[in-house]
């Protein structure tokens, strides 16, 4: 699902006023950097960091251990930040790096670590999915005979969700392995096979509080004729597995698509090829039915979060691929979230309970990730940076997850080029920047007119500037979970 490129002509239907206010007071937060573990970076990728309803952030950061393996690179430890402070995590015995990906509000935490073995087939250190107690041990979870595994969400019952290697040979491994890829579902210390749809690997992509999982499969043992129009070497389906049961979701007509997340009644989000597989479209699956979500009118879209209202966030192309807007799309309407300033795209990475969305605005001579964004219903897109206190030379590039607190975790880079971790924190009304609070300047652009069908909201001032293939390609390479954990996986 990476190079689905074409064309797509919208049908804007029954122009209507935009019930939304522009009225929306402006947003008050403290930042605070959370530092690192001794080196110098403590956010690096689009992944981290995590911040649940308890206020906890989980992610990684470097130590002040030299890898021998890069001269320029530091070892790095998963953390977990509580109550203001950031706690080292630390690996399994003889590992030499972990990182955490999520945690739930109990505290417990997942992610991978490594423990001093080099896969003999890879030739690269191995990776263990782990589980971190709330009292900070560390427990293996194992695989399924093969030499990786990896953790990537738990419930608040403590259901985990991951992806382990068995011992067949599979040259088509979903994150090269070299042995098949399985989803699997942990719970009270037994490791359990989702299965597939057909195929040899699976990979899940997040548990709801049912113990629901949503994921992509493969479908058989085939390769498409052009793999590259599905962003794996295998057709892949998204599924939904329940009781041992996976019930796969078809897709908008194309050969593959894949799932997002999943929330707490069961619907799905995802991505799908239309028919000819030169386009990749957003979909909402609710009960048993697939929903095209759309696009702003070009060939691209995909589903990045859906919270248990049934509003989605995501990121859409604009006509002829100019430029890749985040979207919010509820009861069949997308708006149409926009950028800041010049940028030319907008990323949503997550969004909590009340449809507040976080992520990056970017793709200019600056940098791919150049501000990072909030925005809420009702609201214009405003950037993170407005919070950064006088005489702090840090740059805020990106909002990362946002909780149902409103509080966010996210990235900021300084000057020498390394990044860290940040939080910020909803202040009260007082409209005195004390205590290092800080108002929004609402510079944003609120949109002004609807269209319904396959709906979208307008910015009054749209601005359209050349949008590379270069852009597309790297937006198109974080569109799948896949992609996200294969990231991942480089890292250690």
């Amino acid at each position: 699902m990476k190079k689905m490129l074409g064309t797509i002509t919208l049908m804007l239907l029954a122009v209507v006023a935009c019930p939304c206010s522009s009225t929306a007071q402006a947003p008050r937060y403290k930042l605070i950097d959370l530092g690192t573990l001794g080196g110098p970076n403590s956010a690096e990728t689009v992944e981290f960091p995590f911040i649940n309803n308890s206020g906890i952030v989980v992610g990684f950061a470097d130590t002040d251990i030299p890898d021998p393996n890069n001269p320029e690179g530091f070892f790095f430890h998963a953390f977990r930040w509580k109550h203001g402070v950031l706690g080292d995590l630390g690996t399994l015995p003889d590992g030499l790096g972990s990182f955490a990906i999520w945690s739930n509000n109990r505290g417990q935490v997942v992610g991978v670590s490594g423990n001093g073995v080099i896969d003999p087939l890879l030739g690269a250190p191995e990776g263990r999915a782990v589980f971190w107690y709330a009292n900070g041990s560390v427990l293996d979870l194992g695989t399924f005979g093969g030499n990786q595994s990896l953790a990537g969400a738990i419930n608040e019952r403590g259901q985990v969700i991951g992806v382990a290697a068995d011992t067949v040979p599979d040259p088509y491994s979903l994150f090269g392995w070299a042995t098949e890829t399985r989803g699997f579902i942990w719970e009270r210390g037994i490791m359990r096979d989702l299965g597939t749809l057909g195929g040899a690997d699976t990979s899940p992509s997040f548990i709801n509080e049912r113990g629901q999982v949503a994921g992509v499969s493969y479908i058989n043992f085939d390769t498409p004729p052009d793999p590259s129009l599905c962003g794996f070497p295998i057709a892949t389906h998204p599924f939904v597995w329940q009781d041992g049961k996976m019930t796969d979701l078809g897709t908008l007509g194309g050969t593959c698509a894949s799932a997002t997340t999943i929330n707490n009644h069961g619907q799905v989000v995802g991505n799908s090829n239309l028919p000819g597989d030169e386009i990749l479209h957003p979909f909402l699956w609710d009960r048993g039915k697939l929903i095209d979500l759309g696009t702003f009118g070009g060939t691209f879209g995909v589903a990045n979060w859906l919270n248990d209202a049934g509003q989605v966030t995501g990121v859409a192309s604009t006509e002829g691929d100019q430029e890749f807007h985040a979207y919010f799309w509820q009861n069949g309407v997308m708006t149409d979230i926009g950028t800041i300033k010049d940028d030319v795209c907008s990323i949503p990475h997550f969004m909590n309970s009340s449809g507040q969305v976080v992520g990056t605005s970017g793709c200019t001579e600056e940098g791919f990730e150049v501000h990072g964004f909030m925005w809420q219903p009702g609201g214009s897109i405003i950037d993170l940076n407005d919070f950064v206190p006088p005489g702090s030379d840090l740059r805020v590039t990106d909002g990362e997850t946002i909780n149902n607190r409103g509080e966010i975790a996210g990235s900021g880079m300084l000057p020498n080029g390394d990044f860290h971790s940040i939080v910020l924190i909803p202040c009260g009304g007082d409209e005195t920047d004390t205590d290092g609070c800080r108002s929004a300047h609402l510079s944003g652009r609120p949109s002004t007119r609807t269209s319904r069908g396959v709906a979208r909201q307008i910015s009054p001032e749209p601005n359209y500037h050349p949008f590379t293939t270069q852009n597309l390609a790297q937006l198109r390479a974080r569109s799948t979970w896949g992609a996200t954990f294969a990231r991942l996986l480089v890292k250690h």
